[in-house]
């Protein structure tokens, strides 16, 4: 169990591990929350600070008490983002939950867009390996990614190359190859016009607004080993973030 930390509040250290769980899909729509008196036992707090981050996670609409039965996940519309994949993939060893399926639409050697060189500290022009995928559920597709790696990493994993997906994961697929771990990763995002080829993939109406996310992975040397290019449809409720205002 994770152990409190005092450089943030109790109830939210609390309400945030659970909140990870549900945006990781460890905890589905439905799924009843630990208790007040189980979370006080496990995390070695009060009634009262186990009771207030329920109310967090109930005021981030992301949980609902039902009267003489319990705390449940409510059915909840998100986008996931890379963070709480390669979580769900390091505890499961399974990258999407239930309902979910990714297509790979085209993968193998590509010449590496400017921006892609850039990210990957590539030369420009130079080519690199690709992995396009359309990622749905039984409501249609919910994103659309675009995996890039230096010529390096795809010699090493000769899976990138192919168009079948890798259960355990890209990343964690690319760590055990190259024997090269992830450290940290940065996310830029902005919202923009869905392209044809993209509303096409996300089945949206032309002209649609879409949030873009590049994504950058770095290894123990700082050096990077992924970037990927993430883009999410409109109307579903995309990254949370709690922060103290001091």
């Amino acid at each position: 169990m994770p152990q409190i930390e005092e450089t943030q509040p109790k109830y939210l250290q609390i309400a945030h591990h659970i909140r990870d769980q549900i945006l990781r899909g460890d905890l589905r729509p439905g799924d009843e929350v630990p208790s007040e008196r189980q979370l006080a036992a496990d995390w070695n707090v009060s009634r009262p600070t186990a009771a207030r981050s329920l109310e967090a996670l109930s005021h981030q609409g992301l949980v609902e008490k039902r009267q003489g039965s319990g705390t449940y996940v409510r059915g909840l519309q998100v986008n996931r983002r890379a963070r709480e994949l390669y979580g769900r993939a390091r505890q499961t060893g399974k990258i999407y939950t239930a309902g979910e399926y990714a297509v790979i639409t085209s993968a193998g050697w590509l010449d590496a867009p400017d921006y892609v060189a850039e990210a990957l500290n590539l030369t420009t022009g130079t080519r690199a390996v690709h992995r396009r995928r359309v990622t749905s559920n039984e409501s249609g597709p919910i994103t659309l990614s675009t995996s890039w790696f230096a010529a390096v990493v795809g010699e090493r994993a000769p899976k990138l190359l192919e168009p079948d997906r890798i259960q355990e994961g890209t990343l964690m697929y690319v760590e055990g190859m190259t024997g090269r771990q992830g450290s940290y990763a940065e996310d830029r995002m902005c919202a923009r016009v869905a392209t044809e080829e993209e509303a096409a993939d996300l089945n949206l109406s032309a002209a649609s607004a879409v949030l873009i996310v590049h994504h950058i992975v770095f290894d123990m040397q700082d050096r990077p080993l992924e970037f990927a290019e993430a883009t999410y449809p409109p109307g579903r409720w995309a990254f949370e973030q709690g922060y103290p205002i001091t």
